[in-house]
């Protein structure tokens, strides 16, 4: 991958992209991982204003310390961003209080976070007309669905959703992303405790990369254990998330029953 000319051609089609639509620049929730980190630093290089978000909800102390560090750094490099911390703990801790206490799943609870996020995020869009930057990978959305929707996966435009997590990883290095960031193992922090991606998945994302181009290329080689394993994963998720990755059903009526 050419690293300069794509961070160039992503910061381009993020500036032009709002110039389009008259908005005055980004926002962008910051989570200590490597997605958030490296998109919000393609924002700042359009030069457009920029406002990162650390939005904790019983966050461990690992992840808010990565963002703060990183929202530094940003700042450092970059005039155009501001930065607020929004401690959203109390207000998720109404949904708990108030919620029926046989529907808080773990999983729903978590999606529950993640929705509380978005809407943090598009308040702060809607007062200063900016665009709500997604964060989502290549593997992540169109792959096997690993977003929540109408949480994290509620954007209005996604800058790095045509590279895979390896390649996000390629740009963080050629972006000099803090090390620490970096070298993180990829989290969605929407739990209480501190379990990984894979540690959900029960794949990595280099594993995850191969089975999504076994699948694409309809590739016919023969696999060994961990590989038929891990396409299994691949295919399990993406059917069943299928219906974050499609356009919404809409019921078509019929020209002669209108």
């Amino acid at each position: 991958m050419k690293r300069k000319e794509v961070i160039t051609h992503i910061s381009n089609w993020l500036k032009d992209y709002s110039e389009r639509s008259k908005t005055n620049g980004f926002v962008i929730g910051i989570s200590g991982g490597i997605d958030s980190a490296v998109t919000s630093t393609l924002c700042a290089l359009t030069g457009k204003k920029v406002i990162v978000l650390n939005l904790p909800i019983r966050q461990s102390q690992t992840e808010f310390d990565r963002s703060i560090q990183h929202i530094e750094w940003l700042q450092k490099k970059f005039k155009n961003v501001e930065t607020q911390t929004v401690e959203l703990s109390d207000i998720f801790k109404g949904f708990e209080e108030d919620f029926p206490k046989d529907i808080q799943d773990f999983l729903t609870m978590a999606n529950v976070r993640s929705r509380v996020r978005m809407i943090t995020l598009y308040a702060f869009a809607s007062h200063h007309k900016l665009l709500v930057a997604g964060t989502g990978n290549k593997i992540e959305d169109f792959g096997i669905g690993f977003f929540t929707k109408y949480g994290d996966g509620g954007v209005d435009l996604s800058p790095i959703a045509d590279l895979t997590k390896t390649e996000v990883y390629e740009l963080a290095a050629e972006l000099n992303i803090i090390e620490s960031i970096q070298k993180a193992r990829p989290t969605d922090g929407l739990y209480h405790d501190d379990r990984t991606d894979e540690d959900q998945i029960g794949a990595t994302y280099p594993e995850l990369e191969w089975a999504m181009d076994h699948v694409e290329n309809k590739k016919t080689d023969s696999l060994n254990d961990r590989q038929k394993v891990v396409l299994e994963i691949y295919n399990s998720r993406n059917r069943a998330n299928k219906h974050k990755m499609e356009a919404i059903p809409v019921c078509l009526i019929p020209k002669e029953l209108k």
